[in-house]
Formats: C-alpha cells, structure tokens, sequence
C-alpha cells in the first residue's frame, strides 16, 4: 500500500534531449525510499505500513535505489511507473489525512488553484526505449504489447 500520492512522474538531468534512456522506477520502489530514507522508518515498519513481509520490502528498496543510482550516476532520465495506488484515506492525502501541504484540501473545493478531483487522465502504453506512445487497452498489459517502432516491450505510462 502506498501512503502518498506522487506528484512528478520524470525526472531529467539538465542536459535533456529526445533519445536519452530512461530508467523506470515503482511506485513501490519510491514508497520504499521515501518511508525508510525519509520518514526514518525502519525496514521492518516500512514493510508493515506498506503491508508485504519485510524480505519484499527490502527487496524492493533495494532495486529503487540501485535504479536511481544507475540514473544519477548514468546522467539517464527517471520515470515513475506504476499502476493503481490504493491509498488509505481514499482521498489522495495519506492515512492520517496530511499530504505533501500537511493538510486536507488540495484542489479548487479546499482552497487551492489546482484542479479538483476529476476525471482520470487517458492512460498510456510507453516505450521506455524509444518513447513511442500507444493508448493503452483496458484488460490488456502494457507489457504484453510490442513498440511498433522499435520492438521493445512498452510499459504502463
């Protein structure tokens, strides 16, 4: 379970251009970091807050972290993948109801000048090789489809 809704999905090193590579990194992957680096939980705390055994959650840290390091050392850009969140509150802001603000009310309704909650955007199927997109099909993995311009397998995004 993710307790905290991501707001940037891609990082870039500032030399950006079109054919850098990406490294894609789990909403899991992320959570882990930012509750064990961030939050100063311990692996055995992180695990239970996100519910899998600690052995998942350290796995899982694991990987996040050697994908960003890959990309920071690599000058490679970060996109942040991942389906669904099934965030505690149901409302975008955490369990406890504080979010990044610290506090409720985040879109038009609360006070602020972002947009309320409203339609989903349209989902994607990405190349993560070429960066092609395909609009994604619903019941079907993007992992099940082939980039049709370069061949590679496409990701959720």
């Amino acid at each position: 379970m993710v307790g905290y809704r991501h707001r940037c999905r891609r990082f870039n090193p500032d030399d950006t251009n079109e054919s850098m590579p990406v490294v894609d990194v789990g909403v899991d992957e992320l959570e882990s970091m930012r509750l064990n680096i961030l939050e100063k939980l311990s692996q055995g705390e992180a695990a239970q807050k996100m519910g899998v055994h600690q052995s998942t959650f350290q796995r899982t840290l694991r990987m996040g972290l050697e994908k960003v390091t890959d990309a920071l050392v690599n000058g490679k850009s970060i996109f942040l993948e991942g389906g669904e969140v099934n965030m505690p509150g149901g409302d975008g802001t955490g369990p406890d109801g504080t979010g990044p603000t610290g506090a409720r009310g985040q879109g038009r309704r609360g006070g602020g000048n972002r947009p309320g909650r409203g339609a989903a955007a349209p989902q994607n199927c990405r190349c993560p090789s070429c960066g092609h997109l395909e609009p994604h099909q619903p019941g079907v993995p993007c992992s099940q489809a082939k980039c049709p311009e370069c061949g590679s397998q496409m990701v959720r995004g």
